[in-house]
Order: structure tokens, then C-alpha cells, then sequence
């Protein structure tokens, strides 16, 4: 990964989460803070982009707002970009907040991007630790806009640089202050693009250093992926997009498949949500275009 290319995935991710915070009622999931890590010239840009791009998601809508591009930038985002980051973000914040309840201690974010959870919520800056691992040029240019936008960094919050998808380091993590307490593991938008068996290896590596109790919360898109096409095509066009922009899909799993995985380092799935229950617990009664993806599901699993 280039540093460009960390630039640009973290910025499109925050741009749909700032779109959202900003534009959209109700919020699924307001991160306040998006905003402030794309200057307004990014902002314009990728909006320009988007725009421009709608005739590869759809020509119809693409004719039908060709004189309101504000409509068309919201068709996107709101069908194609924002659903499932919203929605897991949402999730994987509800499971935070009950896991604290019950005695959680550390935190990891896998694939950090421009997380900003530590930020919102300080609150908890003397009960858990949070442990930000993602790759070094991502880490880097988040930090530059942290301190461009003047947003100091907690004293619980711990940046590790790795590419933890070729080679995860545990003593990069003990190094941080990372310790043997019960822990929560987010792995959100990771497993589409590994290999089952990095997965499965991740997974395994992860829980050798946790007591039980300890869980994990991640997506992952069930066995229809490369055959369903969703609404508007749109699960067709995320397969494509990864694809041609350098990082093919590669993993997609049965639930008993991804059950069979998770119980060979010791989970058991606490908490399951399918699309359909996605779009009831987070969509449902909506008058906009958002709606629940096709063929993603949650997953909460907590080890024995």
C-alpha cells in the first residue's frame, strides 16, 4: 500500500461518515468527527468525483438527476458508500458499550483507518485501553490531520503501525502496554479481502494472547456475494471497484463455514445479524435511499 493509497481509502471512508453526520436524518451512526480530518477541498473533490462517476453505478438515475447533483451525490452515498460502514460502526459501538458494562478493559481496532471512537468518547479514558493498529503510511497521514485539526490524542489511546494482514507482531502490541485482560477485537471491512486461511490465522493469533471472555465483532459477506447483485446492482459494483482498484474480494463464507472457523480458536458466535436483520435494527421506516446491504452480515464472538 502507498501512502496515497492509504490517503485516499481513509479519506472516501470518512467522507461517507461525515456525509452522513452532516446531511442525514435520522443518523445510524454520527461520527461528529469525520468532518474534521477532510479539509474542504478533499470534501469538494471526492464529491466532484462521485458525481461525475454516477453513470457506472446507474444511467437512469444518472439522466433522472442530471441537473441536481446534490441528488446524485446522495443516491451514492447513500446506496452505494455509506450502509455498511454505518451500520457495523453502530453495531460494533452497541457491543463496545455492553462489554465495558461487563468488565472490558482493552480495545483493538483492526484497519483503523480514520477511527475516531477514542475521540468521542473520552469518558472512557481511565477504564479501557484502545490500541489503534493499521498500516504505517494510513497511521501517518491520520496522525497529521489529528494535529491539523487540533484534536489532541487521549492518554488511553495507543497507535501500533503494522500491516497485520501479512505479518501480525503480538510484541508490537505488548510493546504498547497491551496486556493479558479481557479484550475486544474489531475486525470491520478486513475479512473480504483475506484469504480464509489468513483469516482463520489472524483470528487464532489474536485470541492466543486474551483470557476467555475476551470477543471479537466483524463483517463478512455469506456465500452469495459473487453471484447476488443487490439493489441497484450495487453488490456487483463493490466486487468490481475492489477488484479494479488493486484489492480483489477473495473470502466469502456459509454460516456454518465461519462458525466452523471461529470455533477453531475458541469462539463461540454470541450475536449474528443478518442483512434482514441489519435493515430491522438499523433502516427500517426510512424515507431516504439507505438500506441494508445485501449479503453482509455481523458476527459478536466471544471466546470460551
Amino acid at each position: 500500500m502507498k501512502s496515497s493509497e492509504a490517503s485516499i481509502t481513509s479519506l472516501i471512508s470518512a467522507f461517507g461518515r461525515a456525509y452522513h453526520s452532516t446531511f442525514d436524518t435520522p443518523k445510524v451512526f454520527d461520527d461528529h468527527l469525520a468532518a474534521k480530518l477532510i479539509t474542504p477541498e478533499e470534501f469538494a473533490q471526492i464529491r466532484s468525483n462521485m458525481v461525475q462517476g454516477i453513470t457506472f453505478f446507474n444511467k437512469d438515475i444518472a439522466e433522472r438527476f442530471q441537473n441536481d447533483p446534490d441528488e446524485i451525490l446522495k443516491w451514492i452515498v447513500q446506496v452505494q458508500l455509506a450502509p455498511t460502514p454505518l451500520a457495523r460502526a453502530a453495531y460494533c459501538e452497541q457491543v463496545i458499550q455492553n462489554e465495558i458494562a461487563l468488565g472490558l478493559q482493552q480495545y483493538v481496532i483492526l484497519g483503523a483507518g480514520f477511527d475516531t471512537f477514542g475521540f468521542r468518547h473520552r469518558e472512557f479514558e481511565n477504564s479501557i485501553e484502545i490500541f489503534e493498529i493499521d498500516h504505517p503510511a494510513t497511521q501517518q497521514f491520520k496522525k497529521q490531520r489529528l494535529h491539523d485539526a487540533g484534536l489532541a490524542i487521549p492518554g488511553n489511546l495507543h497507535f501500533i503501525s503494522m500491516d497485520f494482514t501479512k505479518d501480525f507482531s503480538s510484541q508490537d502490541l505488548i510493546d504498547q502496554g497491551f496486556g493479558q485482560k479481557k479484550t475486544l477485537f474489531s475486525l470491520l471491512g478486513v475479512s473480504y479481502y483475506l484469504s480464509k486461511e489468513e483469516i482463520s490465522r489472524l483470528i487464532g493469533e489474536l485470541f492466543a494472547l486474551v483470557p476467555a471472555g475476551s470477543s471479537i465483532v466483524l463483517d463478512y459477506a455469506d456465500e452469495t456475494l459473487f453471484e447476488e447483485k443487490g439493489k441497484f446492482n450495487r453488490v456487483d459494483h463493490m466486487v468490481k471497484l475492489a477488484a479494479a482498484g488493486g484489492e480483489p474480494m477473495k473470502s466469502c463464507f456459509a454460516y456454518p463455514e465461519i462458525e466452523h472457523l471461529l470455533s477453531q480458536s475458541g469462539l463461540l458466535i454470541y450475536e449474528h445479524l443478518s442483512p434482514a436483520e441489519i435493515q430491522e435494527r438499523y433502516f427500517n421506516h426510512r424515507t431516504d435511499y439507505l438500506c441494508a446491504f445485501e449479503a453482509v452480515h455481523y458476527i459478536h464472538a466471544v471466546k470460551k
